[in-house]
Parts: C-alpha cells; structure tokens; sequence
C-alpha cells in the first residue's frame, strides 16, 4: 500500500534531522578538533615604540599533548605550521601535557616528548613559556625541566629582557591564577629596572583584572574558546569566574589589553564546534 503524501513528508523531515544531526556529531567530534587553522590578529597598543611596532608574535596554548587528535605527528604539525609564520617571538601558554582521567601521574604523553618536539620551534627573538594547571597537577617541576632542557625558556613568576630594534621590551611569566594561589608579582616586577614595553604571559586570563596597567599586553589560553561556540548564545561553558568575557580573542578593558587563544588540544570532551583549534598570530602596531 503506498505511502500517504504526509507520511512521505514526514519520513523525509525526519530523514533529513536525522542526516543534520550525524554531520554536526562528525563535524565537532571527528573533523574540527583535528583541524589546525593560524588566526592573524592585529593589535594596536597605545605608546607601543616604533622599533616594536610590526613585531610578529605566535601564541600556542593548550597543546595537551597524548589527548585525541594530538599525537606526535601532529605536534610536528603544529611546529611547522608555527614556524612558517617567521615570528619574531614564541610564547607556550601553558596545558603541554594530558592526564589520564583518573590518574592525573599518568599522562598520555610523556613531558619529554612534547618538549622534543617543541624544541625545534623556530623565532627570532627567542620562544618562551608559562605553566598551565594541567601542567602543575601534573608535576610542574618536571614539565618546566624537560622545557628548558631543549633550550625553550619558562617564566614561572619571572622576567626575561629583550632589546630589539633599540627598544626594550620586557616578557613577564605570570604564575597561572587557578593552581598557583596566592600570585605575588612584586619579585619579577622589580627586576624591571628600566623602561620598556611589558608583555605578560599567563596560562588563565582570569588574572587580567588583577595586573597593573603598566602591563601594555597580556597574552593568555586555558578557556580553549569554551570548545562548543553555538550561534547566539556563544559557548555555554567556559573555564573561567568571568564566563564568556574572557572566552577568547582581543578583550580591551580599562585601557589594558588581552589576548586569549582557544588553543590547539581538548579537555574532558574530544570536541570542538565552532572553534577550532588555533596557532594565533599577533601583529603589534601603535596606536
């Protein structure tokens, strides 16, 4: 007996959610989270010197290497994909390594060999590092060690001193504010004895607020973009006391600017929708 016409209607309403819903589970389960996209941002700070105006810098965040989709292959990806960029400066925002759910003294890949791959990113002023609460659940220590073994620098509540172009310019490594409690920044902001341009590094934006407004530029990652971003509403779940203000991107408050990368890896859930994983490229100017 054939199908009525509404019976028909139905079945191919029916048919074509069904089709819609498989696509979107293998788009933000299998494909976007195995995606790697370079995002450029430019920034115009205000008194940025015009030695430091143009300089090019790559921040990669969240690299959680051993979880889905980050294998060793793809961490030589991710190098490469940085190095192309021919930045002036690197900065390594934190979450290198990746757990066992239950067990956070097993990872999914050893800090070793993250850092091997990572020692052959590539910048002409130097690549530099903080810590992420994943790191220090870990074993901070062992992580920061295997990072500096292969050459790359890490600011774990201290200062590095740069002169480019004739100008200073100072990286400050602010302790990540979720695992790192209580931050007292009075030790390396002494060890600016001069003037110059500062570039805080951090793990989560969540300290932002709390920086002096000398800071020209904070550079942060952990919210991972909040890894599902629906049209509208934005990403419902963010790793943040502030939610979605601090979810990604250029933030300018109180005429102190942040960035926020959504990173490369994911955490608890392998997903990502609408917000794929990221090298972010900044380009200084004055404003």
């Amino acid at each position: 007996m054939p199908l009525s016409k509404r019976k028909k209607i139905i079945l191919c309403i029916f048919g074509t959610i069904t089709f819609i819903v498989i696509v979107l589970f293998l788009w933000a389960f299998v494909v976007e989270p195995n995606r790697l996209v370079v995002n450029e941002t430019s920034i115009a700070l205000p008194n940025l010197p015009t030695g430091l105006s143009n300089l090019k810098i790559v921040a990669i965040s969240d690299i959680h290497g051993g979880s889905v989709f980050i294998s060793e292959s793809k961490l030589q990806t991710i190098v490469e994909t940085a190095n192309a960029q021919e930045p002036d400066l690197i900065f390594l925002l934190g979450d290198f390594v990746s757990q066992e759910h239950f067990n956070r003294e097993n990872l999914k890949m050893s800090a070793e060999t993250i850092a091997g791959h990572l020692k052959m990113l590539k910048a002409k002023h130097g690549v530099y590092a903080v810590l992420g609460n994943h790191d220090w659940w870990y074993n901070g220590k062992k992580v920061q060690k295997a990072l500096e073994d292969v050459g790359i620098r890490v600011l774990e509540n201290d200062v590095a001193e740069l002169v480019i172009n004739g100008q200073t310019l100072w990286i400050l490594g602010v302790p990540d504010y979720f695992t790192r409690q209580p931050i007292n920044l009075n030790l390396p902001l002494k060890k600016i004895n001069r003037d110059g341009t500062i570039i805080a590094i951090t793990h989560n934006p969540d300290v932002f607020p709390e920086l002096p407004s000398k800071i020209s530029l904070t550079l942060a990652g952990h919210t991972h973009g909040g890894q599902v971003n629906f049209p509208i509403v934005g990403a419902m779940i963010v790793p943040s006391q502030y939610g979605q203000r601090f979810a990604k991107g250029h933030i300018v408050e109180d005429n102190k600017h942040l960035f926020v990368t959504s990173g490369i890896g994911t955490s608890i859930f392998p997903v990502r929708f609408r917000v794929p994983p990221e090298i972010a490229v900044l380009r200084l100017s004055s404003q």
